[in-house]
């Protein structure tokens, strides 16, 4: 039976964008072709202690092929993991959790009305799937993205800290610093989006932010 095929990277859709400012961005490819791609890799894998990781966008949006390249790459004995925002049906992450080392999962708000406004979904259903994965995954690292003064109020890390304490797996939580490299999208592609134009924050700032979860006995990263 073939493997599923899928898109990498898509090509831009966006309908203002014609005539020769549409230029493909990416290729079709099978899982076959991907993982010999990786496996080329390997050395550097062996000398870095790391592996391959499935990200985007969101992986999970296309469960048949991240599953079939999951499946593939532990054949080859390569480490996997998955980096998601969690927004999908449980069931696609029981049928990768065994395939899957390593779990890199967002959290943003905790406030559901909050996590409405900015990202245009609640959080209901990311919140019970890393309550549900929790316990299943074989490692699960948080990744906090901090907007200032949006998700990296003592309001917001507080109740981020206070809902992962009690979840098993879960062995790093890494802070991710605001950076402006994605806000000339919103022009280039002619987004309804506005500009936060926000200010990253200083390293002081963000090591007072790591200090609030020390009381977790877990890893706390800036960054990564």
């Amino acid at each position: 039976m073939p493997y599923p095929e899928s898109f990498i990277l898509n090509r831009d859709t966006n309908p203002a964008l014609t005539g020769p400012r549409q230029t493909q961005i990416g290729y079709e490819a099978d899982v076959d072709s991907v993982v010999a791609e990786l496996v080329r890799d390997v050395p550097f894998y062996d000398q870095s202690g790391g592996g391959v990781t499935f990200s985007g966008g969101e992986p999970t949006a296309q469960p048949d092929f991240l599953e079939a390249l999951l499946r593939a790459c532990k054949t080859s004995g390569l480490h996997t993991a998955v980096d998601t925002c969690g927004y999908v049906s449980f069931e696609v992450f029981e049928r990768i959790c065994g395939l899957t080392d390593l779990f890199l999962f967002d959290l943003k708000l905790m406030d559901s009305a909050a996590h409405r406004e900015f990202t245009g979904v609640p959080n209901d259903l990311i919140l019970d799937n890393l309550r549900k994965l929790s316990p299943l995954a074989r490692d699960l690292w948080i990744r906090v993205p901090l907007v200032p003064g949006i998700t990296d109020t003592e309001e917001n890390l507080d109740a981020i800290a206070e809902f992962i304490k009690p979840l098993p797996a879960v062995h790093r939580i890494s802070l991710l610093p605001y950076n402006k490299l994605g806000e000339d999208k919103i022009a280039r592609y002619q987004l309804t989006r506005r500009n936060l134009n926000q200010t990253p924050q200083t390293r002081p700032e963000l090591t007072r932010k790591a200090e609030r979860f020390g009381a977790l006995g877990i890893e706390v990263m800036i960054g990564g």
